[in-house]
């Protein structure tokens, strides 16, 4: 930016393709959301970021469009297993009623490192995505269930702590949202997905649990937090240990249990060469996946097409 004689600062920038940017300014380097736009995305341990949304022609699908919306809600709990109080949110479609015994399918999809819970809807613009996908058709009414993916209280990361949220989205998340929520309670009417670190989880807990997911989605997946990179992680022999230790009953057998694993990552992501390692060591144990390359690097705006591709192809 640049300083008028008034004082004053601005910038211009070139021509913005349509997308959401994320920015913020920084100050006598200090990082600051912009005190005078209210959309924004918080961080679970940051002051966040500004969002800036160029429009499209045709909107794009995380615009908000005059289609029926659905709702989102916002729940709190004590997790007896991770030991803390944390929350989750549940997107519901247009069209559902608490009071009709009419079950839908349900997708849990996991935040990255450094979100919170509301990452998905706050980033990702999950709900909205939903909304217009279903209006269009492009995608079948279902439940989206947002939750917070630390498994030990604060952003603790360690092995241990990716054990602790599988341990707590199966049997505390999950049976609160089938109690709660007129869900289908059968593995065909259930998907798991996430980014980054939750990519990472929901393939941890979605492959190690066929009974559960029939539908596995890793975007830009950390497969580094399986206990290959240092930092919180105890280091392994190698990275074929570390995946046999995370999947110690995964075969080819899998492949009759489960109907989609998707596996997707931008090319120019700083986690490309981790998500190609963990698809070689699928394809030497026979597992079958769907891989997805795309342009662009560790970002929201991959993220959020991966939701569109990914979600069209749920409980068909």
């Amino acid at each position: 930016m640049s300083k008028d004689k008034k004082g004053v600062w601005s910038v211009t920038t070139p021509k913005m393709e349509p997308d959401i940017y994320a920015y913020t300014f920084i100050v006598d380097s200090l990082s600051l959301p912009d005190p005078s736009n209210p959309l924004m995305r918080s961080s679970f341990a940051g002051s966040g970021q500004s969002l800036l949304v160029v429009p499209g022609t045709p909107p794009q699908e995380w615009e908000l469009q005059d289609v029926p919306h659905g709702a989102v809600t916002h729940h709190f709990f004590k997790s007896a297993i991770i030991g803390d109080q944390r929350d989750f949110y549940v997107y519901t479609p247009p069209e559902y009623d608490p009071g009709s015994s009419q079950t839908y399918p349900v997708l849990y999809l996991l935040q990255g490192m450094g979100d919170d819970a509301r990452g998905w809807t706050q980033s990702g613009y999950a709900n909205v995505i939903m909304d217009n996908l279903i209006n269009q058709k492009k995608a079948l009414p279902m439940i989206m269930v947002f939750t917070l993916g630390y498994g030990m209280p604060g952003a603790a990361m360690s092995t241990a702590s990716f054990r602790r949220f599988d341990e707590s989205l199966t049997g505390e998340i999950m049976p609160f949202i089938e109690r709660m929520y007129h869900t289908d309670k059968k593995s065909s009417g259930r998907a798991i997905a996430g980014l980054s670190m939750g990519g990472a989880q929901a393939l941890l807990a979605g492959l190690n649990h066929p009974e559960l997911f029939q539908w596995i989605g890793g975007f830009s997946s950390a497969f580094i937090m399986y206990g290959i990179a240092a930092g919180g992680f105890a280091k392994v022999a190698s990275i074929d240990t570390a995946y046999a230790r995370s999947f110690p009953s995964l075969d080819a057998s899998i492949n009759g249990k489960i109907k989609l694993l998707w596996i997707s990552c931008g090319r120019s992501d700083f986690l490309a060469g981790n998500n190609n390692d963990f698809m070689k060591w699928l394809d030497k144990n026979n597992v079958k996946f769907h891989k997805v390359e795309t342009e662009g690097a560790h970002s929201w705006m991959v993220w959020r097409r991966n939701l569109i591709e990914f979600s069209s192809l749920l409980f068909r």
